[in-house]
């Protein structure tokens, strides 16, 4: 009996690159000593306030954080498509999304391409631009979605994650 490879249609792919599905931190045995520090302070506060759940999130958190660091990042190929954005397996039709923003500056290594969807459910999506010129990308989804010209700074959550590296 055949397999039925039905293949379905994402539209002409406009543009394509590459991203790293992780960003792969360097860190350093003083960033694993301070934060190592910084874990067992928590854990002994969470014993002094018997708050034995938010321990439980800090080892869990803990092993999470050491476990990724082991695994090599897999490299996704993200699609600018006529129906919509294909990032690795998942396609995200444009009317699912609300609006799109580029944050470029070049100094504080800030390149990413972010995704507001309209269900308020699902999260930003947020994608590295790496080496690609963010301006034929703009012109590209212009012509599909609208700009959100308000945001001008990446999440704050993602600053966060890039100062602490996590």
């Amino acid at each position: 009996m055949a397999k039925n490879t039905e293949q379905i249609n994402y539209g002409k792919e406009i543009i394509s690159w590459e991203v790293h599905e992780n960003e792969k931190h360097e860190r350093g045995n003083n960033w694993y000593i301070f934060m190592s520090i910084v874990a067992s302070l928590l854990l002994i506060y969470c014993f002094y306030t018997a708050n034995f759940l938010f321990a439980v999130i800090i080892i869990l958190a803990a092993i999470v954080i050491v476990t990724a660091d082991g695994q090599e990042s897999i490299l996704l190929n993200i699609s600018l498509t006529t129906e919509g954005i294909i990032v690795g397996r998942k396609f995200y039709d444009y009317d699912e999304i609300k609006n799109f923003s580029i944050i470029y500056k070049p100094r504080l290594e800030i390149k990413n391409l972010y995704f507001e969807f309209k269900n308020p459910l699902k999260h930003r999506l947020s994608i590295p631009l790496n080496n690609m010129n963010p301006l034929p990308i703009r012109e590209n989804l212009l012509k599909y979605l609208s700009e959100d010209l308000e945001r001008t700074d990446q999440p704050v959550s993602e600053a966060l994650g890039k100062l602490f590296k996590l």
